[in-house]
C-alpha cells in the first residue's frame, strides 16, 4: 500500500452513518482508509461490509477511542508505520450531549403542530454525559489534530474535515419547533 502516489486518510467514529459512507467515498476514488471505531467488533463488521462491495485494497481497520490519548498517539503511529504520512483526517467522531427518555418525547407530540414539549421531564444531563459529550466532541477532534498534524504537513495537500451536528450540544435543540 505503501507509494509516494497513494493518497491516505483516517476516519474517525466511522463504523456507521456519516463516518462509514465517508470510508466507502474516500475508497470508492483509490484513496487508503483507516476506518475507525471504538467498539472492535462494529469496526470489523463495517470494514467487512465495505470490502464486500470491492473496496479491500483500500481499507484498514484500527481501533481508537477518541477520548483516550494513548489510543490516539497509538493510531498516529501506525499510521506513521504503514504509511509515513497522511492526507485527509476526518473527525467524525462524537457522542450526544444530553439524554433523551424517547417515549416522553413520543408521549409529548413533539413535531407536531400546537404540541407544548416540557424539556425538563424529556432530557437529562447528568454530568457524567456532559463530561463524555465535550471530552469526545472537543478534546477528541483537537489531540487528533495535535497526534497527526507532523504526518499531514508532509502530504502535498493536507485536509482536516471536522465533522459536527446538533446531537452534539449540551442542550436539545428546539429549532426544529415551530
Amino acid at each position: 500500500m505503501e507509494g509516494s502516489t497513494k493518497r491516505y486518510a483516517v476516519v474517525t467514529g466511522a463504523n456507521k452513518g456519516i463516518g462509514f459512507e465517508i470510508c466507502r467515498q474516500l475508497a470508492s476514488n483509490g484513496i487508503v482508509v483507516v476506518l475507525t471505531s471504538r467498539d472492535e467488533k462494529r469496526g470489523l463488521e463495517a470494514i467487512h461490509k465495505l470490502k464486500d462491495s470491492g473496496l479491500s485494497d483500500y481499507l484498514v481497520f484500527h481501533q481508537l477511542d477518541v477520548s483516550d490519548p494513548s489510543s490516539i498517539l497509538a493510531l498516529a503511529n501506525f499510521v506513521k508505520t504503514q504509511f509515513g504520512k497522511l492526507d485527509i483526517l476526518v473527525n467524525n467522531a462524537g457522542v450526544p450531549g444530553a439524554i433523551i427518555d424517547g417515549d416522553a418525547l413520543r408521549a409529548s407530540g413533539f413535531g407536531k403542530e400546537g404540541a407544548q414539549v416540557n424539556w425538563s421531564e424529556i432530557m437529562t444531563q447528568p454530568y457524567e454525559v456532559a463530561e463524555a459529550c465535550i471530552e469526545t466532541n472537543y478534546y477528541g477532534a483537537k489531540r487528533m489534530v495535535e497526534a497527526h498534524i507532523d504526518l499531514l504537513q508532509l502530504s502535498d495537500s493536507p485536509r482536516i474535515v471536522n465533522v459536527s451536528s446538533s446531537m452534539g450540544k449540551l442542550e436539545v435543540s428546539t429549532e426544529f419547533i415551530d
